[in-house]
């Protein structure tokens, strides 16, 4: 582990032309061996592989905690779900305080278009969780939609609310 995990950060994103992000950043934990570049994900609480789609990963949910006041304790990433008989994974499920998934969140690295597909997809994980609100993000450009079932409409909104609206529109 380097001492300054900020200054870490920066040369990785120097060396391996890691795009700045539309995020704040953060302070995280980057460790470099032989044959690979590993950052600690302080949800799962171990390293993981510094993928593009990680790097993006990392510094949205550090935003949603410190920025929208996401209780880091109701946040999972990598959750398993079955859909259609096959085995997938969520990026990232947010949950209330009695661990009802409250939004999902799915991530692309930021040279990755978001694309119909990419709806698509969350969409799918969607059938599984039935949450109210679903995000994506590849790290440059952000996509919040509320889903009303009742009325049977989606709505993009302007920017991602905050955990205290999101439970207030519960």
């Amino acid at each position: 582990m380097m001492p300054d995990a900020t200054a870490e950060g920066l040369i990785y994103q120097q060396k391996y032309k890691m795009l700045r992000l539309n995020l704040p950043p953060f302070p995280f934990k980057i460790v470099r061996n032989e044959s690979n570049v590993t950052i600690f994900d302080p949800l799962r609480k171990k390293y993981v592989a510094l993928t593009p789609e990680e790097w993006v990963r990392q510094h949205f949910v550090q935003y949603l905690i410190n920025e929208r006041g996401f209780p880091g304790a109701l946040i999972a990433n990598e959750v398993s779900i079955k859909l259609h008989r096959t085995s997938k994974r969520c990026d990232t499920v947010v949950y209330d305080n009695q661990l009802n998934p409250l939004a999902l969140v799915e991530y692309k690295a930021p040279e990755v278009e978001i694309t119909q597909k990419v709806f698509e997809q969350i969409s799918r994980y969607n059938i599984v969780f039935k949450v109210p609100y679903l995000i994506i993000s590849n790290g440059l450009s952000h996509y919040c939609c509320q889903i009303d079932y009742e009325n049977q409409r989606i709505s993009f909104l302007k920017e991602i609310p905050t955990y205290q609206e999101i439970i207030q529109n519960k």
